[in-house]
């Protein structure tokens, strides 16, 4: 920095320490003060716009009160006093945050999920009702029961063949009203 500019900084700050603040009362060294609590103030992890603020509102009230009342000490006073002001401008920065933006996340089904499943029943109930009776046993032997083709086919006088046929052609029924319903629960949350 050029010799001149710094020499005129210098000035600048020394017509504003010697400067009376209006009304101010004498005796305390208010420039000292306001320095004191902006360094304070930084160390604390305030913004420099918040810097400004709380140690001009600091010393504003630090004026009243040194013309009302003896003050015992000044610094600490305005320590106290910036302390609650900072925690005052952090509540209302909190409040002004608006919601989260992360989403809640659950284990459990979603209600589109839910739905789509109570659906998806009421489909299966009425393809199953609408199954010839020997797809529907076989259909249900095998796909509830789990039971074994081989099984099926032995109660039921078929080749397992036969019993995989009935099975494919009742699932594939399945999956044909699920479609016609608009239900796709392959690939859901």
């Amino acid at each position: 920095m050029p010799r001149f500019f710094r020499d005129l900084g210098f000035m600048v700050l020394a017509s504003i320490r010697n400067q009376h603040l209006e009304g101010a009362p004498p005796g305390y060294d208010w420039y000292a003060i306001q320095m004191a609590l902006k360094r304070y103030l930084r160390g604390r992890g305030a913004r420099h716009d918040i810097v400004e603020d709380v140690s001009q509102e600091t010393l504003a009230r630090l004026v009243e009160l040194a013309g009302t009342q003896q003050i015992g000490s000044v610094f600490s006073l305005a320590f106290r006093i910036s302390d609650n002001l900072l925690i005052d401008v952090h509540r209302r920065d909190s409040r002004l945050v608006g919601e989260p933006d992360e989403e809640v996340h659950s284990d459990q089904p979603s209600l589109n999920r839910i739905l789509d499943s109570r659906r998806a029943m009421e489909v299966f109930s009425r393809c199953l009702k609408k199954m010839p009776p020997l797809r529907r046993e076989v259909l249900l032997r095998r796909r509830l029961n789990q039971e074994s083709c081989r099984a099926i086919g032995d109660d039921l006088e078929l080749s397992a063949k036969a019993v995989e046929k009935h099975i494919t052609r009742g699932m594939i029924d399945l999956r044909k009203a699920l479609e016609q319903a608009g239900i796709d629960l392959a690939g859901r949350d």
